[in-house]
């Protein structure tokens, strides 16, 4: 009975959340936005045409990343962890490209584990709402700790758990796994600085609560996390006397989280370092890439510019980016504790959000870093800090509703003048509403969408004003706990609200739907890549899940090498300067040649193709197949070698060679009397190649794979050198003979 009685706020909470899933545990939908797949794409489109001729509706067009990205890397990841390989390596995107190194796909992650359960589709609900109850419960156990009353834990367990950030980043996987440990974090923190006997076991719970949130996947969410908590080591630190043991036990911690860690961080820089990155990322003067001052107002009606699942967002893209609603009662209370408390903790968390709105708003101090061209800060949108100001105003909810319920004598002017303020808020955005068409240059249209959408802000206020004059003016004490029970019925109802209206809940056939089209790809057992010429048509990464070999990705991270050859075919042109004309999304829709190089066979298109190299062999609805008659083999043997040693002379014999009989090859030393062999693929897998080779005289192979210098060849178990091939390709020289080469991919 004590641990029910001592826990039972853990359990209303999550029985609370369970409420918010219910289309999960009592209809069967899945947390994944998988109605974009058959409402946005074809040949799902046309799957359902028959049922749905104008498509199936789908609720939000802003959520495709995960299952474009997140979904399709985790399930290849946890694939090879179930084969007890390392997953280094993904063949099925853009011509292959490291895995593990793209950080996102998490394989380190330690709640993974859950998605070893069988269907994945069930492990990834288990997994995307262990984000919400792991949440709260870290927060309220961090708020206990501050000494909060148990109601103002759990009060900012929900404005937490349900904040504007963890609802627009809920459904990714990795973003909100990022933050979510953050609470942990820092309570094992304060645990170190505590006289108890358990500082070594908090010591390792820190270490673990840093570990988790750095493999969770999503590098500059924990950048900022990791920023925040050094601030907050150290203000304990000296509020504690500056203690060099405890000081020491940080940097121990450190040293061994950087070691741990290498196994990702290693890999990633040598990723980045070859990747497109530098040269190809976002533009930071651009409308968005900072919180605009306006978006202010989402803060407060986090739907003034109308929401994307009712198409009617009128706002600077985008929505996800700015939205920091942490519920109108807990802003309330926020504000209510910066009034009313002068301790430290208020302070900390109040100068945590000031500092983040300057880095995060187009201040001149959140413009320094791109000015300055600081690496890594320099290519991360600052956006993202909206987790920091979450939090922190979830924290201060949690104080201000604190002291309301222990002070109850005292609160009652200053409570009032926090509600005045906010109504005062209000008023203003109403008057933007009504006279904003005079005042700003802002549509008439977009105007009563906005004042529309402020009904039901003022309706949470009003029921906040009734239940703070109630709860100071009546001395009952039923009533009391009457109120207390409505405040939190307010707060829920307001954020499931929010929460319910952007989230997609959908059927699991509609999660990557076997069609005809795919039917027939997979049942060509040869080795080849696919291409479309249309970007609607089977997107980049979906082709991961389906295990086809694709030209196409979407990856933040991307190698500069590829980028640079698909940017000259797209050209057509040897052309490699940057910009490339596209950014993390590659779609290559050229029909040229070099298509015969890349091993593509079929080529997905909504039109005739009207070169005579293509040939139609399958169509499902608007989708048509065309068969590539002269596509180059994955492997095979050139007669003749180009030795180039600038990327600009490579790329031009690239384009004036015949690459069937002749490649293009770097830092090589020509070697006469080269053969055109026989090359067998024995075995490919994701990892690991095997080829057996037959050739009269010596030669050199060609692999249309896309060099990594992780990648290792052995003829007949010994050491050879890959060579990069027509510019981003591989090539090894090959002894005369019958021999067996295989290709390993390492991870350093």
């Amino acid at each position: 009975m004590k641990f029910i009685k001592r826990y039972f706020l853990i359990f209303l909470f999550t029985l609370a959340c369970s409420l918010y899933f219910y289309p999960t545990i009592v209809k069967g939908l899945l947390p994944i936005p998988s109605d974009t797949i058959i409402g946005l794409y074809h040949p799902f489109r046309d799957f359902y045409a028959k049922e749905y001729p104008r498509g199936i509706p789908f609720k939000n067009f802003l959520i495709t990343d995960p299952v474009r990205q997140i979904i399709p890397w985790k399930e290849l990841v946890m694939e090879r962890f179930e084969h007890f390989q390392l997953p280094l390596w993904n063949p099925y995107e853009m011509a292959g490209k490291p895995l593990l190194a793209n950080f996102q796909s998490s394989p380190f992650y330690p709640l993974n584990i859950i998605l070893l359960i069988k269907p994945f589709y069930f492990s990834w609900t288990i997994f995307i709402l262990s984000q919400i109850v792991l949440s709260g419960i870290f927060i309220y156990f961090y708020l206990r700790n501050l000494s909060l009353h148990k109601y103002a834990s759990l009060f900012g367990s929900f404005a937490y758990s349900f904040s504007g950030f963890s609802v627009a980043w809920f459904e990714w996987g990795n973003i909100v796994h990022t933050v979510l440990w953050l609470p942990l974090i820092l309570l094992s923190i304060d645990k170190v600085f505590s006289k108890t006997k358990t500082k070594k076991t908090w010591g390792l719970v820190f270490l673990f609560g840093l570990l988790s949130s750095f493999f969770a996947g999503h590098l500059q969410t924990f950048f900022y996390i990791f920023i925040f908590t050094f601030f907050y080591f150290f203000t304990r630190w000296i509020q504690n006397g500056k203690k060099r043991n405890v000081l020491f036990i940080f940097i121990l911690l450190t040293c061994l989280f950087l070691i741990i860690t290498s196994v990702q961080w290693i890999p990633t820089l040598q990723f980045i370092n070859l990747s497109a990155r530098s040269v190809d990322h976002l533009e930071w003067t651009k409308a968005g890439w900072f919180i605009p001052w306006e978006n202010l107002a989402q803060f407060i009606a986090p739907d003034f510019f109308g929401n994307p699942t009712t198409l009617n967002y009128w706002g600077v893209w985008n929505y996800g980016e700015f939205v920091g609603y942490i519920g109108l009662l807990p802003i309330l209370f926020a504000c209510f504790a910066v009034v009313t408390r002068r301790d430290k903790k208020t302070l900390f968390f109040a100068g945590a959000i000031v500092l983040s709105f300057l880095f995060a708003f187009p201040t001149i101090f959140g413009k320094l870093p791109y000015i300055l061209n600081i690496p890594f800060i320099s290519t991360s949108q600052p956006t993202r800090l909206v987790a920091i100001i979450c939090f922190s105003l979830a924290v201060l909810s949690a104080l201000g509703f604190d002291y309301y319920l222990k002070n109850k004598k005292i609160v009652k002017g200053k409570a009032i003048f926090v509600f005045f303020l906010s109504t005062i808020f209000l008023i203003w955005l109403f008057t933007v509403t009504l006279f904003g068409d005079k005042l700003f240059a802002i549509s008439p249209d977009f105007l009563v969408l906005a004042k529309r959408n402020l009904i039901f802000p003022s309706f949470v206020l009003a029921c906040s004003f009734i239940l703070f004059f109630l709860s100071v003016t009546n001395k009952n004490i039923h009533l009391k706990k009457l109120i207390l029970i409505l405040v939190f019925v307010l707060i829920v109802f307001d954020l499931f609200r929010f929460a319910n209206k952007f989230e997609p809940f959908t059927k699991k056939e509609y999660l990557f739907p076997i069609t005809p089209s795919i039917n027939f790809i997979k049942n060509d057992n040869s080795i080849f890549r696919v291409a479309s010429n249309d970007s609607r048509i089977l997107p980049p990464n979906f082709a991961t899940h389906y295990k086809i070999q694709s030209i196409e990705g979407y990856d933040p991270l991307y190698l500069l090498r590829y980028a640079e050859f698909v940017a000259a075919m797209e050209r057509n042109t040897p052309n490699i300067s940057a910009p490339f004309g596209f950014n993390r999304i590659i779609t290559p829709h050229s029909v040229s040649s070099l298509l015969d190089l890349l091993n593509v066979k079929y080529v997905f298109s909504f039109n005739d193709i009207s070169s005579s190299r293509f040939k139609k062999v399958f169509n499902e609805g608007q989708t048509q197949i065309f068969e590539n008659k002269t596509v180059y083999p994955r492997a095979f043997f050139v007669k003749n070698i180009i030795n180039a040693n600038s990327k600009k002379e490579v790329i031009e014999k690239v384009f004036e060679s015949n690459l069937r009989e002749t490649a293009v090859v770097e830092d090589f030393i020509n070697k006469a009397n080269l053969s055109i062999g026989q090359a067998e693929i024995l075995s490919y897998q994701e990892e690991k190649i095997v080829i057996r080779t037959n050739n009269y005289s010596n030669g050199f192979l060609v692999i249309s794979d896309v060099y990594y210098p992780n990648w290792k060849a052995l003829i007949d178990k010994k050491e050879t050198k890959i060579y990069i091939t027509d510019y981003a390709f591989r090539g090894v020289y090959v002894p005369k003979g019958n021999h067996i080469i295989e290709m390993y991919m390492s991870i350093f």
